[in-house]
């Protein structure tokens, strides 16, 4: 359950020590797709301002820090030419954020952000790939430890269910806005087994038992999921080679 005090009394805080220099402040993730679960869901929150100062800075400290205190991943602060001209390095981040957010002070800056998308497809290759080989060294750090590798799904799966949902707005095929659906979606576009995927999203919200889970079977069709992914994408969005 979203602890809705937490956020009222975060935007007063910051309210009463950044005065007008507080433009927005915005929710995003899981706790504004609808997808919050209380244990490993995060209240992430984006505040906007015009100056980011040392001075400016100082006054946010005290706020940040009671948000840090009450569990919660520190604040994102960007000006808003900052926003505005990031948008080429972080299409996938501020997409999200662009279709799924709430507003708790301020103007709505996230509405009429605009994303460049050809660099999007860019960022979701690289972001697949990278996070592909992440997961193969993290797995050989431990590969017959069974506890270890499924930590390594239960806390890789929203990063890999995030890149397939802009892996389908890429390929231009529907995005479901949950996780759950996104992986069949992508399962059924590129035709492999969702079941593995599914099978981590029930043990992350505690609707299987660890101990009835084929740990390495398990990770074995997780593993051949993602990289079917990475590797169509990269196929089917590969760049023609320029004539001449």
């Amino acid at each position: 359950m979203i602890n809705e005090q937490d956020l009222t009394d975060l935007v007063t805080r910051l309210k009463n020590d950044a005065g007008s220099n507080l433009l927005s402040v915005v929710l995003y993730g899981s706790a504004a797709t609808g997808e919050f679960h209380e244990g490993h869901s995060d209240l992430n929150v984006l505040c906007i301002v015009q100056n980011l100062g040392r001075d400016d800075l100082g006054k946010l400290h005290a706020a940040s820090a009671w948000w840090a205190k009450k569990g919660h991943p520190a604040p994102l602060f960007f000006t808003l030419d900052e926003l505005q001209h990031s948008t080429d390095v972080f299409t996938i981040e501020w997409l999200d954020i662009k279709a799924a957010h709430r507003s708790l002070y301020g103007e709505d800056v996230m509405a009429s952000l605009q994303i460049p998308m050809d660099l999007h497809r860019l960022q979701v290759e690289r972001e697949l790939r990278n996070n592909t080989l992440r997961l193969r060294q993290h797995y050989l750090r431990h590969p017959a430890d069974n506890k270890k590798t499924l930590e390594l799904m239960t806390s890789s799966i929203s990063t890999f269910a995030a890149l397939f949902r802009h892996a389908l707005i890429a390929l231009g095929e529907e995005a479901p806005p949950t996780k759950r659906a996104t992986v069949d979606r992508i399962a059924s576009v590129l035709e492999f087994d969702p079941a593995p995927f599914q099978t981590i999203f029930d043990i992350r919200e505690k609707q299987k038992r660890e101990r009835d889970v084929d740990v390495p079977a398990t990770f074995g069709a997780y593993l051949d999921g993602v990289s079917k992914v990475t590797e169509e994408v990269d196929r089917r969005l590969e760049t023609p080679p320029a004539n001449g």
